[in-house]
């Protein structure tokens, strides 16, 4: 889903005839018309904000419009910050996979889930394979069952044309 930032009307661009004025310091001058708010806001060397266009009368914020912005652009970077993207790393048995094999493959897929990214396993049937699915959904819930404690099943064993997944999430140790 894709946000689109709306600009707000400042100055000259506010187009209602009437306005409801909050200065710089957060108190209510009252309701006036946008020319009076205008000078009020150019003798204070600041600018007139339209901050609530769809309210009636309109609200409108003097201030500083360009530290307003600078202080927006700042908050969004210190969240963007602070997220974690998950990634999903795939892992991909075989229905007649080794010991050793699986032993490898689960230890890498502990080390991902570690990191706290998901994991998803993946069996594909080959040829005849198709028709016992069941030693797929075998080596899956042994997969799973090798990982409790460090992930979660997110997704059982589900069969999806020619192969069956499974999706683990890492646990949280909060």
């Amino acid at each position: 889903m894709i946000y689109i930032k709306q600009e707000l009307s400042i100055n000259e661009e506010i187009v209602a005839k009437e306005v409801k004025v909050i200065d710089e310091n957060g108190e209510q001058l009252g309701v006036m018309p946008t020319s009076e708010a205008q000078k009020i806001a150019d003798e204070r060397e600041l600018d007139l904000v339209e901050v609530a266009p769809t309210a009636s009368p309109v609200v409108c914020r003097i201030m500083n419009y360009g530290k307003y912005k600078y202080e927006q652009a700042r908050k969004e970077k210190e969240s963007k910050k602070k997220q974690k993207v998950v990634e999903v790393k795939e892992i991909r048995l075989s229905a007649t996979i080794d010991t050793h094999d699986f032993e490898f493959k689960s230890r890498n897929a502990r080390k991902f889930l570690t990191d706290g990214n998901k994991v998803k396993a993946t069996v594909k049937f080959k040829g005849r394979e198709v028709n016992n699915t069941s030693f797929g959904a075998n080596v899956l819930n042994k997969f799973a069952k090798s990982l409790e404690d460090v992930g979660t099943v997110d997704k059982e064993p589900k069969l999806e044309g020619k192969s069956m997944i499974l999706i683990i999430n890492p646990k949280n140790n909060d």
